[in-house]
């Protein structure tokens, strides 16, 4: 996806945090963004989040997409967002996926998590809600 303003392509980094051995769901969106003309850059299992953070910047990306399945989104979610935070990346839009329970929606869309997205979200609302929602720099 080229945006008319700046015709660079949305760059996405797609992120495992935490524990989790099962990469499945990760994989399918980080190819269905590819093929919607994003640059998809994908980090592999078991990322902290101050890896997420530093692939970031190191790869000035636009989104960051995380999946998680193991629960620990509580923790790590709004650890991400601390550090971005911290790095000064306010700009960057930021979405999970995963197992995520509906009582926890609210408190990690308060710490920053634009989009939040469950079994069952098809790969074409979540390349919809990047377009509509990405910051460019």
């Amino acid at each position: 996806m080229v945006t008319e303003t700046t015709n660079k392509k949305i760059r996405v980094l797609v992120a495992k945090p935490g524990l989790d051995g099962h990469d499945r769901g990760a994989k399918v969106i980080a190819r269905a963004l590819r093929d919607a003309g994003m640059e998809v850059i994908y980090t592999g299992l078991r990322q902290t989040p101050e890896m997420i953070v530093e692939a970031a910047i190191q790869e000035d990306v636009d989104v960051i997409g995380m999946s998680i399945l193991s629960g620990a989104h509580m923790t790590l979610f709004p650890r991400v967002m601390k550090l971005l935070a911290e790095n000064g990346l306010d700009d960057v839009l930021v979405v999970a996926g995963g197992i995520i329970p509906d009582d926890d929606v609210p408190a990690l869309k308060d710490a920053g998590i634009a989009g939040i997205f469950g079994p069952g979200t098809s790969t074409e609302e979540a390349i919809s809600f990047v377009k509509e929602n990405v910051r460019r720099k």
